[in-house]
């Protein structure tokens, strides 16, 4: 599929990102993979590491449509993973939120037309499934925009949608493992009911690489995941800490929704079966879920999570 293709990431130098580009430099054949952020310490921290000829490395912001323009010529994939992902940051600064994950999905999906892109998948999170706060907001725009925009022209849309990715810079893990380091087994939890959905970075390249393989425009993925207490997740990093409760954050919620009552253009893929959705699905109703002893395999093999 992706054989003599040129392929942009935006937000390329993000964990998804940096996982997505090795997998299909050394499983497929692309002439070209480009990544577009707006970090150039990061560039060339991942520059340093992919070390392949393929690799063009373009500075620019989604904000900046007439940047996207310059670097979608040519180019036969985008993956849009830039985001602002961090939610009290966004609560305290909305309108920052919203110049980027939506006004820049616009851009996205404007540059993705005027050049003739073949096919945009876009990332998007559980938190846009009756969101309670901006991020979940500015996602579930995006998702909007992004399935809307197949009425334009020949250039498809599609979406992915999952939880909490582990490994990841920003999620959980690494903080409460920072915290076992210091040699502390008190950890700080917002709510002990709290539970969230789980998937590997692996996991998300390949729903990401299936939408790629199989959309023809205006789908949601939604992959099968499992679902962890938060509670549980922590005792797999420290069996024997003791939690502190801090209260829920701005904008947080106790459980999270990947499928709502309301489905629309949601595909639920399970392993090599994708059949359209047809109930919710929440982190705490679900029937799959993650074993203390199943993370603590994954962590141990994961380097990001080391």
């Amino acid at each position: 599929m992706f054989s003599d293709k040129i392929i942009l990431v935006t937000g390329g130098t993000g964990s998804f990102g940096t996982a997505f580009i090795k997998r299909v430099l050394a499983e497929h054949n692309p002439r070209k993979v480009i990544v577009y952020s707006r970090d150039e310490f990061k560039q060339s921290q991942l520059a340093n590491e992919v070390t392949d000829g393929r690799m063009r490395y373009y500075l620019g912001d989604v904000r900046d449509p007439t940047r996207l323009r310059r670097a979608f010529g040519h180019v036969d994939y985008v993956v849009h993973a830039a985001a602002l992902k961090q939610v009290p940051a966004l609560e305290y600064c909305p309108t920052e939120a919203v110049k980027t994950n939506i006004i820049g999905a616009m851009n996205v999906i404007e540059a993705a037309m005027d050049c003739g892109v073949g096919k945009v998948v876009a990332l998007s999170t559980d938190k846009a499934v009756n969101p309670v706060n901006l991020y979940g907001a500015t996602k579930l725009a995006a998702e909007k925009l992004f399935i809307a925009a197949n009425a334009y022209n020949k250039t498809k849309f599609c979406c992915v949608r999952y939880g909490n990715v582990i490994g990841s810079r920003g999620s959980v893990i690494p903080f409460f493992q920072a915290l076992k380091r210091m040699g502390r087994t008190e950890f700080p939890i917002t709510d002990k009911r709290m539970t969230r959905f789980w998937l590997t970075l692996d996991q998300a390249v390949d729903l990401v690489l299936l939408a790629l393989g199989t959309s023809m425009g205006g789908e949601i993925y939604v992959p099968r995941i499992p679902s962890m207490a938060i509670c549980d997740l922590a005792r797999a990093i420290e069996p024997d800490c003791v939690f502190r409760d801090i209260g829920i954050r701005p904008g947080e919620k106790v459980h999270e929704k990947l499928i709502s009552e309301d489905v629309t253009n949601v595909y639920l893929v399970d392993g090599d079966r994708i059949s359209p959705a047809t109930a919710s699905l929440g982190s705490d109703t679900n029937d799959l879920w993650m074993t203390t002893e199943e993370l603590q395999e994954i962590l141990n093999e994961s380097v990001l999570c080391k």
